[in-house]
């Protein structure tokens, strides 16, 4: 199969499209990557830049010209859009016949403008694409009113989780805690939309604890110094580690994990690794969840502070919804299983479209 991949300027969805991309290569497919960076790929696949920014505006008109120009001078039998706003650039520029895969993921944004805007997009994009790949029900109940009856379920992928490296005591030596100290962890970009907030407001209530527990979050973002502001403030016992590469040894260490709305990657893999967690119960998180961590209600600064309470008090509590999560994660497809799918996707729509091609037309 020859493949162009097209992705924007998105850490989440450059990660979903790289493991693709390689499984792809190792198959024997052609793949070119169009995406704003030129590199991060490797050798595994080559990259073409492509401004292509996260958010619409009139470098769109930029990026769908020369996506078009490109797609024209190296023909391929599949174009895969991960995220809306590749999904629309991709679908301005294709060549009429050539397949259109979108893979749609994340959520629809909290409301107002921002939601109305990404709605607007979304209709623009169910309209052109073959076919949209969505992770979670939410989502593909949005594309069925906007008129799209082209949906299929893209496979929910087990992590590639490392074994940890280092083990519960180490991992709490490196920010001086004692042995025995309780520690919640949680991660994602500093911005609004993860509701840090929440967790810091909450974590304020537990400095009455005996030991309290401490509150690692890692990551970085533009809300970084509003919430060191409010860790000072309160005197809340939180500490922002940045971004980090050891979230297996993280992950294993931690008493309890707290994810939010906006972080399925590390939900997921939280559940992987059997934590003890606690999610909020909107958008697609209770399905992904299940049974296998804590539901409580979003941005419920009371709901965050008794799910973890309870759980920092009962071990073996949590070890039963660790269990849980392991077993949820143990049900999802192996990257092998992924790739078999979605490339049997490819081959249905290239046939499809050679056949259209091949098709006797009436001259009449």
């Amino acid at each position: 199969m020859r493949v162009a991949v097209v992705v924007p300027a998105d850490p989440d969805l450059d990660g979903d499209a790289r493991e693709l991309v390689g499984g792809l290569v190792e198959r024997g497919d052609a793949v070119i990557v169009y995406r704003p960076e030129p590199d991060g790929y490797g050798r595994v696949a080559r990259v073409v830049p492509l401004d292509l920014p996260a958010s619409a505006g009139p470098r769109d008109v930029g990026a769908i010209t020369a996506l078009r120009r490109a797609l024209r001078e190296e023909p391929v039998d599949v174009v895969h859009a991960f995220g809306l706003r590749a999904g629309f650039v991709a679908g301005v520029a294709r060549p009429a016949g050539l397949p259109l895969v979108v893979s749609w993921s994340g959520d629809l944004g909290p409301g107002g403008m921002r939601r109305a805007a990404t709605m607007t997009l979304a209709r623009l994009v169910v309209a052109s694409a073959d076919l949209t790949l969505f992770e979670w029900p939410e989502l593909a109940g949005a594309a069925r009113r906007l008129g799209d009856d082209r949906l299929r379920r893209a496979p929910v992928l087990a992590p590639d989780l490392p074994r940890p490296e280092r083990d519960r005591d180490q991992v709490r030596a490196e920010f001086g805690l004692a042995p025995d100290a309780p520690l919640v962890f949680s991660a994602g970009r500093l911005d609004p939309y993860h509701h840090h907030d929440v967790l810091i407001s909450a974590a304020t209530r537990w400095r009455e604890l005996r030991p309290h527990p401490t509150v690692l979050i890692a990551g970085t973002g533009p809300a970084y110094r509003s919430l060191a502001a409010q860790i000072v403030t309160h005197r809340a016992p939180v500490l922002l580690i940045g971004e980090r590469d050891d979230m297996a040894d993280l992950l294993g260490a931690a008493d309890v994990v707290v994810t939010g709305a906006a972080t399925p990657e590390l939900t997921r893999e939280a559940l992987a690794a059997g934590a003890a967690l606690v999610a909020p119960d909107t958008g697609a998180v209770p399905e992904l969840v299940g049974v296998g961590g804590v539901l409580v209600a979003d941005e419920d600064v009371d709901a965050l502070d008794a799910a973890v309470r309870a759980l920092l008090a009962d071990p073996d509590r949590r070890r039963s919804v660790g269990r849980a999560g392991r077993a949820r994660a143990m049900s999802w497809s192996t990257p092998e299983e992924a790739l078999d799918e979605v490339r049997a996707v490819y081959t249905e729509l290239a046939r499809a479209a050679s056949n259209d091609r091949d098709a006797p037309r009436d001259l009449r």
